[in-house]
């Protein structure tokens, strides 16, 4: 999660929203990304979508079975539909999205009526991560 909240920082540096990402498999980190929207124009470029792009990418295969995303913010419909799409295995994230999360705020990652599933757990560093969005929010 250290290694997302620094992707998170970077994003921020950049203009775009403070999240960020890292794809982990068998406890070697595979991939990290950050938010670019902003930076790229890109409505599709948040954190996990990215991560997943470039674990993809680096693994060679479109099926990531056996990874897990750590997140700093509750991933969104979007990402979370991609998360599931791509068979990771687990999703862990520090801070809850209320207004727009779809791990746990609202629950596509568990749906009964849905064959794919993601793990989750969250609240992991979940200070750390709430005082970036804090001071993301003081900043403006």
């Amino acid at each position: 999660m250290g290694a997302a909240l620094a992707e998170a920082r970077a994003a921020m540096k950049a203009g775009d929203k403070a999240d960020g990402a890292v794809a982990v498999l068998d406890e070697a980190m595979v991939a990290r990304a950050r938010n670019q929207v902003e930076s790229t124009g890109d409505p599709t470029a948040h954190a996990v979508m990215t991560v997943l792009r470039e674990a993809a990418r680096r693994m060679g295969r479109s099926k990531l079975s056996g990874m897990v995303i750590f997140a700093t913010d509750e991933p969104c419909t979007m990402c979370v539909g991609a998360l599931m799409e791509s068979d990771v295995d687990g999703l862990v994230f520090a801070l809850r999205d209320p207004a727009n999360g779809a791990a746990g705020s609202a629950s596509v990652s568990a749906s009964e009526s849905l064959r794919r599933r993601v793990r989750v757990v969250s609240g992991i560093m979940q200070a750390e991560a709430a005082e970036l969005r804090e001071g993301v929010t003081s900043a403006r």
